[in-house]
């Protein structure tokens, strides 16, 4: 351990030392990097420090006993106690810390929800999701900003897709990515009977340009009028963009931006996040490895969690967590969930590393 984080500091002194270099610091981008992977480094290099310094100061203080009076080795001996039960939790912080952290968890998101089985109800409830990521968001200090959005006559959405900003957006939303299932007695039912309805979930990290290179003519781009629920008009201009993928024979839309410059731009957001995700998918399996983990990146096809109004619970399949409907639904207790289900994936990547 100790020559392991000896290594760690002293790599973190070299960043030190580049951060200072004038052509870095002539070279924004660069410096941008440097610092972000100085920033990340600084707790894991404080925990090292301390846990160092503990070995040092129990060392030099056995060497001591040797010389000392009685009083002396009395204080002597409590300062070796002392130091030795600050070891093992220093060692698991840094265990923690030095588990291999997913690239994308620095990343804002782009969320799509789209209602499932159960027709109008599905929708309805796709409607509640979104919301209850909203409350989420809002708690947390982080933006929401719609992207693209299908409303139901009978409220909710057919789809939605928005994106979300803020600090480490990625590593909290990507616990909701797949399929959630939804029991309890719709508006519409006059005889009171129990209906599931589902709704998938899919979180993707934002691709900047540099992650995914697309070529133009790749692209077939098709506008049209943008129109909202029954076929209203909301425009008469051209506003409104579905581009396709070509090799993927994948497509995005926007509709809900006020001009076609700024839904092409949204499309382009959409489309690199996907493309994104695909490429993704595509290293894990060439490595034989399940998507990211088992724990909090569920596919679309599997069902992560269950609603169940009538008995005021929410059940997260994954891990077994328990929580009440409305706390859940209503966004209250969403981040004891997502933190049970992070605190799991820890302990997982925490017996890989062991």
């Amino acid at each position: 351990m100790r020559d392991k984080l000896t290594k760690i500091i002293a790599a973190y002194e070299e960043l030190e030392k580049r951060l200072m270099d004038p052509a870095v610091v002539a070279d924004p981008k660069e410096y941008a990097r440097l610092a972000k992977e100085h920033a990340g480094q600084a707790d894991l290099v404080a925990k090292a420090r301390e846990y160092l310094s503990a070995l040092d100061d129990i060392e030099t203080a056995k060497e001591m006993l040797h010389e000392a009076d009685a009083e002396e080795k009395a204080m002597l001996q409590e300062d070796i106690a002392a130091n030795e039960a600050k070891l093992p939790e220093l060692e698991d912080d840094i265990k923690v810390m030095l588990i291999p952290g997913d690239p994308n968890d620095e990343k804002d998101t782009i969320v799509e929800i789209r209602a499932g089985v159960g027709g109008d109800e599905a929708a309805i409830f796709a409607g509640d999701l979104f919301k209850m990521y909203q409350r989420f968001c809002e708690h947390q200090g982080w933006k929401v900003e719609v992207l693209s959005s299908s409303p139901s006559e009978a409220g909710g959405f057919k789809t939605i897709e928005f994106k979300v900003t803020g600090d480490k957006v990625y590593s909290v939303l990507k616990f909701e990515s797949g399929v959630h299932r939804v029991q309890r007695v719709p508006k519409t039912e006059s005889q009171g009977r129990i209906q599931t309805s589902t709704a998938t979930v899919a979180v993707l990290p934002e691709a900047d340009e540099i992650d995914i290179q697309i070529d133009q003519n790749d692209l077939r781009i098709d506008t049209y009028c943008a129109s909202g629920p029954g076929g209203q008009c909301v425009n008469t201009t051209y506003s409104a963009v579905r581009i396709t993928h070509l090799p993927t024979n994948t497509v995005v839309q926007s509709q809900d931006q006020r001009s076609q410059i700024q839904n092409r731009e949204v499309c382009m957001q959409m489309l690199r996040a996907r493309l994104y995700e695909m490429e993704l998918e595509k290293q894990q399996a060439e490595q034989g490895a399940e998507r990211l983990s088992q724990i909090g990146h569920g596919n679309r096809s599997e069902k992560i969690r269950t609603y169940n109004q009538p008995q005021d619970r929410v059940t997260d399949h994954r891990i077994g967590f328990n929580g009440t409907y409305n706390g859940v639904l209503l966004g209250d207790t969403l981040p004891s969930v997502i933190e049970a289900l992070a605190a799991a994936e820890r302990a997982e990547k925490l017996a890989q590393v062991a």
